[in-house]
C-alpha cells in the first residue's frame, strides 16, 4: 500500500508502545502475530506467553536484526496463510492527507491505512482469536469500530490513556 521505507523510519518505542505492552503481558496462547513490528519490542514481550510469535513489517530493514527469525516483509499479513491467537498492532493512526511517514500517518481520518491492515488481517484470526489494536482520539476511530463491526467482528474498547493531545484508544475485536 505505501512505498518501502529507510530504516531511520522505523518506530521507536514510544508511550503508546508502553501503554499497549502492559496489557500485552497478560496475553498468552499457542501463537501470535504483531503487524507493523517496528523496532520489535511487542513482539518480544509476547515470546514470553507464546509458543509461535510471528513479527510483519513493511519495511525490510526494521526487520534485519531482530532477535526472532519468524519474521516477514509484507503488507499488513497479505503474506500470511497461518491463523493466530492472538494479532496485535499499534497502527499508524495520525490523520495525514498523505502517506508521508508509515510509522505515524494513518490517511485521512486516521483509519485509511488501519483499515487497510485490518483488511489483509482478519483471514489469519482463529474464530476463537482476537485482536487488540491500538488507536487515538485523534483518529476518526469510531468509524474503525464501525468498519470493524461490518466484518462480522465484536468490538469493545478496553482502556483509554489520557495523553497531553490525545487519548490512547485500545480496542478489542473477536469474531461474533
Amino acid at each position: 500500500m505505501q512505498n518501502s521505507s529507510s530504516s531511520e523510519e522505523t518506530y521507536i518505542p514510544a508511550e503508546d508502545t508502553m501503554f499497549f505492552a502492559g496489557y500485552l503481558e497478560k496475553e498468552s496462547g499457542s501463537s501470535a502475530l504483531e503487524i507493523g513490528t517496528g523496532s520489535g519490542y511487542l513482539a518480544e514481550i509476547l515470546e514470553h506467553n507464546f509458543d509461535l510469535v510471528v513479527r510483519t513489517d513493511l519495511d525490510f530493514n526494521s526487520l534485519v536484526g531482530q532477535r526472532d527469525t519468524n519474521c516477514v516483509c509484507c503488507d499488513g499479513a497479505s503474506a500470511l496463510r497461518k491463523k493466530f491467537d492472538l494479532i496485535v498492532c499499534n497502527f499508524p493512526y495520525l490523520p495525514s492527507e498523505q502517506i508521508l511517514d508509515i510509522t505515524t500517518d494513518g490517511g485521512p481520518e486516521g483509519t485509511q491505512v488501519p483499515l487497510h491492515i485490518i483488511e489483509t488481517t482478519i483471514s489469519c484470526l482463529k474464530t476463537e482469536g482476537k485482536m487488540l489494536l491500538l488507536t487515538s482520539s485523534l483518529a476518526n476511530y469510531g468509524k474503525l469500530v464501525r468498519e470493524m463491526e461490518s466484518k462480522n467482528l465484536s468490538v469493545r474498547i478496553i482502556a483509554k490513556k489520557r495523553m497531553f493531545f490525545e487519548e490512547l484508544v485500545l480496542v478489542e475485536a473477536r469474531f461474533s
